[in-house]
């Protein structure tokens, strides 16, 4: 082991889809067949030196200052193969364990903590054998020194690998009790590091701030001691850098400070959440090197740079070695403000992304003097925004001020409004999709060319409905029963609606990766929330007007707008909660109006945004129920409200869900084979639609596979209560995958309900 310096600043990670989204349409490129492996290890080889020069400049000069992630997909996956969690040497192993192919179903995908982020969930088989690969991350580090960086290699530690693993089908051991197996494997990537004369390797532990199902906070505890004596007892390897992001680790930061590893980061911004009580006295007295985690790497307001200061001056008159960094990897914000053209001029100041992030870490190690400049721009970011009109409007507090406060409840009760519901005609088993429908290359080269002013409103205008009802027409060849319109209009299901809601502001390359080769471009919450004008009745009667069976109106459910975008940090979000609940009734009224009789009010985000720990679990839950029920609290007993939830350990937050008193619900089931279902019991009373087949691969599953998953799914809910349909919405999805899956779909449930 050596004993280099840890650096004074650094970040947890940074954004590894590029500036301009490189590794996205490199991935897709070589997904596509348009380019072959050599050129995609290329592409992204550049990219990640691309980064570490970007990070130089930006201040991170000392060695080891630079986190090195190799992850094309997913950090967990990634880690999971350098270890020999999983099997798989080449690229297409990697692909294939996260995106399935012709013959083979991917693994299961869900959200990383409660973030949107996605993670590929590890299986674990008893007979597996835990098998060190470490070439990647290796060449990884010879790379950076090739090109004068010496880079910090990140894993994700042994005790969230497996807490966040899975049992492999027919396995008897849970995959923590393969944790010395695992360890091994650790060790013997650890020593090849060194042997690679590597000073410093990052492992991540934030399983340690979290409550979860599977392991107690004592658990974890020992399954620290257990490990990290293992690896830090190691004499080749080395010095280790433990990491605890997203929020406060409790008994595990005692067994760390016993461990003493050579460095430990904690998160000292935990959003609106408060620090655990004597968090800060027992960060103080770890005893060994600490790094600050002071900067939010979640949001992207600016820094109160003078406020972090005092802070790090206090924990530097108590701490001997000190250094600052983010309290969460920078890959949860965009890139840079600086790429940002058109945010309204009072605004842009407010905000600070990846690259801004990076100079506050260091503005705060430099102090105010050295770093004047920042100080003072930060100064007059925190004015501004206090003294801005945008924050309130008077004319909604008004209004939210007369809501009942607790709980609020849509009449008459949901027996009585199935009864009344039966004049919709649907038959048993109906068929339905979630909402979007492939977005073409003609349908974004149209948006482009309007949002650039190449292309008229009215021919922009025509190009979409010139595909809605091609959308309608083809759910009508196919059979289904309950249509969409596809949502070509929607860049984005949460965009599009900032887009239209007053108290949002948005970017036009803020984007943030979701999973894969997935972006999303999060709006930001600037103040409070309005909708000044109808946002989708004119779409939704149009494509009404196409079909005489029922085509649903789309709306995406406050929780999910919250979700999904950067949330204020001067309200708790309860209020905005409550303020988008009463702009969607309003439009959920105007869609009524206009002769909608079934509105779909995704919150696919509603498991997303449940507090890490259990104890912060019930005012979550009660506020937002609380606001979708706002949603759909006048809406008539004819009209048929449905729900999509996306990734959710159901059993978590089942009582919430049946809480939210919709007439259907649809879950994303198709990975986990309906286990979910098992959760369901008396207390759930909604329609429910599991989805049956998984729209995040490019795979066509069989009619019989989607007929034993419909057959599954009648084990667990009554034939009355069961629709079919897919997993998630179909955007990403190519037309001609989606229409072999759908026909399949149809076919299934008709297999099905013939055998009845």
């Amino acid at each position: 082991m050596t004993n280099a310096n840890f650096p004074k600043a650094t970040v947890e990670g940074y954004p590894r889809i590029g500036a301009n989204r490189e590794l996205k349409r490199a991935l897709e490129s070589y997904w596509a067949g348009r380019i072959d492996a050599q050129t995609f290890e290329s592409a992204a080889h550049s990219l990640r030196l691309d980064t570490y020069h970007r990070l130089r400049d930006l201040g991170l000069t000392e060695d080891y200052a630079i986190p090195a992630d190799v992850a094309y997909y997913d950090q967990v996956l990634e880690t999971a193969l350098t270890v020999g969690a999983v099997a798989g040497e080449t690229l297409d192993d990697e692909f294939t364990l996260a995106r399935g192919n012709k013959d083979t179903a991917p693994l299961e995908m869900t959200k990383w903590f409660d973030t949107n982020y996605h993670y590929i969930v590890p299986e674990i088989a008893d007979e597996h054998a835990f098998k060190a690969h470490p070439q990647r991350i290796i060449k990884l580090v010879e790379e950076a020194r090739e090109a004068g960086h010496t880079v910090r290699p990140y894993l994700v530690g042994p005790v969230t690998l497996l807490a966040l693993s899975k049992q492999a089908e027919g396995a008897a051991k849970a995959p923590l009790e393969r944790l010395d197996d695992a360890v091994a494997a650790y060790q013997e990537v650890l020593a090849e590091l060194h042997q690679a004369d590597v000073e410093w390797i990052q492992l991540a532990e934030p399983a340690l701030v979290a409550d979860l199902a599977n392991a107690s906070d004592e658990d974890l505890a020992a399954y620290t001691q257990q490990a990290y004596s293992a690896i830090l007892g190691a004499e080749k390897r080395p010095q280790v850098y433990l990491t605890t992001p997203y929020g406060s680790a409790r008994k595990g930061l005692d067994v760390i400070a016993e461990l003493k590893p050579e460095a430990v980061q904690v998160d000292l911004a935990v959003g609106t959440l408060a620090l655990d009580e004597g968090y800060l006295e027992r960060v103080k007295n770890l005893n060994t090197h600490v790094v600050a985690g002071l900067v939010d790497g979640r949001n992207v307001w600016a820094a109160n740079l003078r406020d972090l200061r005092s802070k790090y001056e206090n924990l530097a008159g108590s701490i001997d070695e000190l250094s600052v960094s983010t309290s969460v990897s920078l890959q949860h914000v965009p890139h840079s403000v600086a790429a940002e053209s058109k945010l309204p001029a009072d605004v842009a100041p407010w905000f600070s992304f990846a690259n801004e992030k990076v100079k506050e870490v260091v503005a705060l190690v430099q102090g105010p003097e050295a770093a004047e400049e920042a100080y003072s721009v930060s100064d007059r970011a925190v004015r501004t925004r206090a003294e801005s009109e945008r924050i309130n409007n008077a004319a909604v507090q008004e209004r939210i001020s007369q809501l009942p406060e607790g709980e609020v409840k849509r009449a008459p009760a949901f027996n009585e409004r199935k009864e009344a519901q039966k004049e919709l005609g649907l038959s048993e088993l109906p068929t339905t999709t979630i909402g979007s429908f492939p977005q073409t290359k003609e349908i974004r080269q149209a948006r482009a060319a309007h949002r650039k002013g190449e292309l008229s409103d009215a021919d922009y205008n025509s190009a979409l409905k010139d595909e809605v009802k091609s959308v309608i027409e083809l759910q009508e060849r196919l059979g289904l029963d309950v249509l969409v319109h596809g949502e070509p209009e929607r860049n984005d299901m949460v965009q599009y609606f900032a887009e239209l809601l007053d108290g949002f502001v948005t970017t036009e390359n803020g984007w943030v990766q979701s999973y894969g080769s997935r972006c999303t471009r999060p709006p930001i919450v600037v103040g409070d929330i309005s909708r000044p004008a109808a946002m989708t009745i004119e779409w939704s009667k149009f494509a009404q007007s196409l079909s005489e069976k029922h085509v649903k109106g789309m709306l995406t459910g406050p929780v999910t707008i919250l979700a999904w975008s950067f949330v204020r940090d001067d309200v708790h979000q309860s209020v905005s909660a409550d303020q988008l609940g009463v702009a969607l009734a309003d439009e959920v009224r105007d869609l009524e109006e206009a002769g909608i009789d079934i509105i779909q009010i995704d919150e696919p985000a509603l498991r997303e945004l449940l507090p890490l720990r259990e104890q912060d679990r019930k005012a979550y839950l009660d506020w937002a129920v609380r606001s979708f029920r706002l949603v759909a609290l006048e809406a008539k007993p004819t009209t048929q409200i449905h729900t999509h939830l996306c990734y959710s350990e159901f059993g978590q937050i089942i009582d919430a869900v049946a809480g939210l008193d919709a007439d259907v619900t649809s879950i994303e089931a198709a990975r986990s084979r309906m286990e979910l279902l098992e959760d369901i019991d008396d207390t759930f009373h909604s329609e429910i639609g599991p989805g049956i087949y998984d729209i995040h691969s490019p795979r066509v599953p069989s009619v019989e596979e989607m007929a034993e998953l419909i057959r599954a799914a009648l084990k667990n809910v009554p034939l009355d209560r069961l629709w079919v349909n897919p997993d998630c919405g179909l955007k990403t999805r190519g037309y001609e995958e989606t229409e072999t899956s759908l026909r399949n779909m149809v076919e299934a449930r008709d297999v099905v309900r013939n055998a009845l």
